[in-house]
């Protein structure tokens, strides 16, 4: 029987994707204790601030130059799926929304026909650590739904699925279902215009823990979708009984199963998986269209519009420390 692994890719900080997913970052930085302005009590002037992803000290302040993240930037024509394991993310956008979200939060949001936002990460711990650990990934969205209005919607981690399998031991498998319904337990809906809001795409985001010593079977979905596996933490681990080594991608043969055992501790993976849209892609940074004459209007809108403006009055928006997670959709969908 031939192997269901189709590829295998070594991961590096931006993860290989397949239409209809357009790109994946995971951010894993071991942030020191917040100083008083929600920024890491630590010396930044050995750091490129504005471009500071080399991860010195085992941490990045992206392009913040006081506290980490993204400032105000737009975007066009596609979807980001930010998925927060740990830490805090702060929200704010030309639409006048805003939230924090994190421990588990997902935020889901369709750019659509543009809109500009920062994503900040506040340190709000003085005493202590700040770890981070997210998933940032870009979803492309059809030719027909390119130009929708912006829409954001929050999946809350106590809103978000997780179903526990137990293998022929006892051990229990923990699957997160962010996307992309698994053994009949649904997700949490996802924005009205999303690829993933037809269930015919077969669009599934997934994370997977797998316990110490634990084997789970990734069963078979329909055929020739794109299906790929993230191996991200962990040890030793084999798919299929054939070994499979930490930060690889697995590119998978869609309808056919997948059993994961675990040799070593705890493993965890990501699941992208989805019917492909099948239609050319023009990109260029932020924006994402389906031609070079679309590209270049979306270049003009931005120069124009600003989407909006930014009403916030900082580009590296934060929200009162004190605050804990929430979101104001402003006049967003």
């Amino acid at each position: 029987m031939s192997s269901p692994i189709l590829k295998r890719i070594p991961l590096q900080m931006f993860w290989p994707t397949f239409d209809p997913f357009l790109f994946c970052a995971f951010h894993n930085d071991t942030y020191p204790k917040a100083n008083g302005s929600m920024g890491p009590d630590a010396p930044l002037n050995n750091r490129p601030l504005g471009q500071d992803f080399g991860g010195i000290d085992g941490w990045r302040m992206y392009h913040g130059k006081s506290i980490p993240g993204f400032p105000a930037h737009p975007h066009r024509g596609f979807e980001t799926v930010t998925i927060v394991n740990k830490g805090f993310v702060d929200h704010a956008d030309s639409i006048g929304a805003a939230g924090r979200y994190g421990e588990g939060d997902t935020q889901w949001m369709t750019a659509g026909e543009g809109v500009q936002h920062s994503e900040m990460f506040p340190l709000l711990n003085e005493e202590g650590p700040n770890p981070l650990e997210l998933f940032q990934i870009w979803l492309n969205l059809p030719s027909k739904n390119k130009m929708v209005p912006p829409h954001f919607t929050m999946l809350w981690n106590e809103d978000t699925p997780v179903v526990s399998v137990a293998d022929s031991q006892g051990l229990e498998t923990q699957v997160k279902v962010v996307a992309g319904a698994f053994q009949n337990v649904e997700p949490s809906p996802c924005p009205p215009n999303s690829w993933a809001a037809d269930s015919k795409n077969d669009v599934a985001i997934w994370l997977i823990d797998l316990p110490e010593q634990g084997e789970w079977t990734l069963p078979a979905a329909a055929a020739n979708l794109s299906r790929t596996l993230y191996f991200f933490e962990g040890e030793k681990v084999a798919l299929n009984e054939s070994n499979a080594p930490i930060n690889e991608a697995f590119v998978l043969k869609s309808d056919a199963s997948l059993v994961l055992k675990n040799k070593g501790k705890k493993a965890r993976f990501l699941l992208l998986q989805g019917r492909p849209i099948g239609e050319h892609v023009e990109q260029h940074g932020p924006f994402v269209m389906n031609t070079r004459a679309e590209l270049q209007q979306a270049f003009n809108d931005y120069q124009r519009t600003q989407f909006g403006g930014w009403p916030w009055p900082r580009h590296d928006q934060v929200h009162d420390k004190s605050k804990g997670r929430f979101a104001e959709h402003g006049e967003a969908s």
